[in-house]
């Protein structure tokens, strides 16, 4: 997770980027203003400090490793080399522990090796990284392949852009099950309705069927996501073998969208049950412990939680979302699939009790 931004002087950074940039990374923004090299801390709801001229590095943080706290928040100075920072998007494991961030941990050893070596030291992790050096005013990008350039503007992931609308009406839908492993961080518009009718059929789990004017205006969730996510709801719906993505029209309080939903390729048979809705009922993990940030209750709209985990209860054991293999905790914040090689945070994976 995690995501840095660059922006030049003079050019703008959309509000909405930067709210999504907080919403999905809650736990610290860290900027050095290139107008003058300064480096301020801030909270992740912080984000309107980015709605300015001024050009800054901005950071970001969810955390992977460490505590969640104002030391583990970018940027860091580089060990001895105090007028050195570094700015890291992604996770390297084996670094840091349960206090102190892989970033954190980086930036000291990077201290401890010559200047020159920094370049191949860092370019060895398949992670994006920027250096600042704050007396002689400059920065440099590296493994900037890897890198979004979007309007002049440098995105360490391009997940903070925002594009695709998409209605969901199963599932997905805002607190049922696939909606915290989907769309938790995706930009929650509302609920609407189909502008036309469609039938909604409800066998064990919902589908829609793409047979316009039969059965009702179906109630939806809308949300606003970018290119990765989709491709992620693409391949849960199995789009577009099982289900086929099209646009609708979607009516909402004040206006109709044009959004993305999934339709299923069967057919209405005559006995068929046509819904308006679909409701699922299941239990959510419930959340044991909320931290707090900079010494103060973190109040955003998704609060970090932690959850209570009985690894001597086998009946307890954590799961893996998409493969539904056994899960081996790393020691820190992170849960490893022993099927799929998958890691999962503590809000991710699914317990049964």
């Amino acid at each position: 997770m995690c995501v840095i931004i660059i922006k030049q002087k003079g050019m703008r950074l959309p509000v909405s980027v930067a709210k999504s940039s907080a919403r999905i990374n809650p736990h610290g923004l860290g900027i050095i203003w290139l107008d003058t090299f300064e480096v301020t801390y801030h909270e992740s709801k912080d984000y309107r400090q980015l709605e300015t001229k001024r050009p800054f590095i901005a950071h970001f943080r969810y955390a992977t490793i460490g505590a969640i706290n104002r030391e583990n928040t970018h940027p860091f100075e580089c060990g001895a080399n105090s007028k050195e920072w570094l700015m890291m998007n992604g996770t390297i494991y084996g670094l840091g522990n349960a206090q102190i961030s892989d970033t954190k941990a980086l930036a000291i050893s990077l201290g401890e090796i010559p200047r020159h070596t920094w370049k191949s030291e860092l370019e060895k992790h398949p992670c994006r990284f920027v250096t600042i050096n704050t007396r002689n005013r400059t920065y440099q990008i590296y493994n900037k392949h890897l890198w979004t350039q979007r309007d002049g503007i440098w995105f360490s992931k391009d997940n903070v852009l925002e594009e695709h609308l998409v209605a969901v009406y199963g599932t997905l839908k805002k607190g049922n099950s696939n909606y915290y492993h989907y769309l938790q961080s995706a930009g929650y518009l509302g609920d609407g309705k189909t502008k036309d009718k469609y039938p909604l059929i409800v066998d064990g789990l919902p589908y829609l069927i793409e047979k316009k004017g039969i059965g009702h205006n179906v109630v939806v969730d809308v949300f606003k996501v970018n290119s990765e996510t989709l491709a992620e709801l693409d391949r849960l719906e199995g789009h577009p073998r099982w289900y086929q993505r099209k646009q609708i029209q979607i009516q909402m309080k004040k206006r109709v969208l044009t959004c993305w939903i999934y339709f299923n390729g069967t057919d209405v048979k005559s006995n068929a049950v046509l819904h308006k809705s679909y409701e699922q009922y299941w239990k959510k993990p419930t959340p044991a412990k909320t931290y707090e940030l900079f010494d103060s209750k973190y109040d955003y709209e998704h609060e970090v939680t932690e959850f209570d985990i009985d690894f001597t209860d086998e009946s307890k054991k954590p799961i893996c979302i998409d493969c539904y293999h056994d899960l081996e905790f790393d020691g820190f914040n992170h849960y490893h699939c022993l099927g799929c090689n998958g890691w999962f945070t503590h809000s991710e994976v699914i317990t049964y009790s």
